[in-house]
């Protein structure tokens, strides 16, 4: 039994704040956030909704693409680091939302690597025959969580959802590879530190640079795959320069990477669910194309994996 993404779906609220909007009430400038991160805007959840209801619209998109019943999921996997609160979890709230009375759900907290963790979770599931259909969802609602005073970091994020209904695809489609990894003893360096999200930008940046080009070659070389064989990259959108790094590994063309943080800034675990339904509303992601998508967080953690697209 192949796993694969069999139908996708996502939500950007509707606020757009530019880095002009920003330079009003900090200490920054559009020049140094663009040029250091590759950010021109972000979008911003209002404070009528939270993470919930940004899950419940990309989960709705994605059921709908998938042509199913939300009777017909059997588990709910949501990635996040800003549930609405402690519990119950984001979501069990969607499993009633949505009207799936035969799913069971979780969240699973690995900061922006969680949708990469919910997909490989899912695929083992689906692999084993065990349930049929896993809605797994990346969201974020970074504004409650960022310190608007810290120009270091309120540039950084932004708030969306992204979401996948993973089910067994035709042989020869669907995930080829993957690899999770986390360490801990890199935790200190990006955290929620009361109120507020805290990151140690030096030290992310380098750890990230290095492990998401060397997660990328992993992940191809546990597939049988050769550089040459990657038609597209999705990496997590956090900052243009780690994502060119990642990009350079790969010895792919400036076309073949995704590129949407200069929309939506880093929405965490939503980034790459959110950049890959982008990609494929504009046909740069095809049937049979081998994808390779590639994330890092707070833990700090790490995945990736190569997925031949299709059903």
């Amino acid at each position: 039994m192949n796993a694969g993404i069999i139908g996708i779906g996502r939500y950007n609220p509707e606020k757009v704040v530019t880095n002009a909007d920003l330079e009003k009430i900090m200490d920054t400038s559009d020049e140094w956030i663009r040029t250091r991160t590759g950010i021109e805007e972000r979008r911003l959840a209002g404070d009528d909704m939270d993470t919930s209801d940004l899950a419940y619209e990309a989960a709705k998109n994605a059921i709908k693409n998938a042509e199913i019943d939300p009777e017909e999921i059997d588990l709910i996997l949501v990635a996040t680091v800003t549930p609405d609160r402690p519990f119950p979890s984001v979501a069990t709230m969607l499993q009633e939302r949505l009207g799936a009375k035969k799913a069971a759900a979780m969240d699973i907290s690995a900061a922006c690597a969680g949708f990469m963790y919910g997909i490989v979770t899912a695929k083992q599931f689906i692999e084993t025959n065990t349930y049929k259909h896993v809605l797994v969802i990346g969201v974020e609602k970074l504004s409650k969580i960022t310190d608007w005073e810290d120009r270091n970091t309120a540039v950084l994020f932004g708030d969306g959802a992204g979401a996948a209904i993973v089910g067994p695809v035709s042989e020869g489609r669907g995930i080829l590879s993957f690899e999770l990894g986390a360490d801990g003893s890199g935790g200190k360096h990006l955290f929620q530190n009361g109120k507020y999200l805290y990151m140690n930008g030096r030290e992310v940046f380098k750890f990230a640079v290095r492990q998401m080009g060397e997660s990328c070659i992993n992940v191809i070389e546990k597939a049988g795959l050769k550089k040459e064989d990657v038609d597209f990259l999705i990496p997590h959108q956090a900052n243009i320069r780690i994502m060119e790094a990642s990009r350079q590994r790969l010895e792919l063309p400036e076309e073949k990477m995704s590129k949407t943080v200069h929309k939506y800034g880093n929405t965490s675990a939503a980034s790459i669910p959110i950049s890959l339904v982008e990609e494929l509303e504009a046909g740069k992601v095809k049937d049979d194309d081998v994808i390779v998508m590639v994330g890092f967080g707070g833990g700090l953690t790490w995945g990736a994996i190569a997925i031949k697209w299709g059903r």
